[in-house]
């Protein structure tokens, strides 16, 4: 299998969305698609996904903002592995 999930992004507008609304923002493969990123974070992070947001940065590089659902908090999972 592909690797989809490139890096996790920790920005200052990354944080924020994460404290704000629940908002994961990662580096993804190019060739991916939003189910396959769904699919991806759920199995990597054990959680359930609401929504996926991609975009192609100025550098060529996906970036996917993933949403997580209400019972999830995405500050947990960043402290789960030591990014805050």
């Amino acid at each position: 299998m592909e690797e989809i999930i490139l890096k996790i992004v920790m920005s200052e507008k990354a944080s924020r969305l994460m404290e704000e609304s629940n908002t994961l923002t990662f580096i993804v493969a190019r060739d991916a698609n939003k189910q396959k990123i769904r699919e991806a974070i759920e199995n990597l992070y054990n959680v359930k996904v609401e929504s996926v947001k991609t975009l192609i940065t100025p550098r060529g590089e996906k970036k996917a903002m993933v949403r997580l659902s209400k019972e999830y908090k995405a500050t947990d999972i960043a402290t789960k592995f030591g990014l805050l």
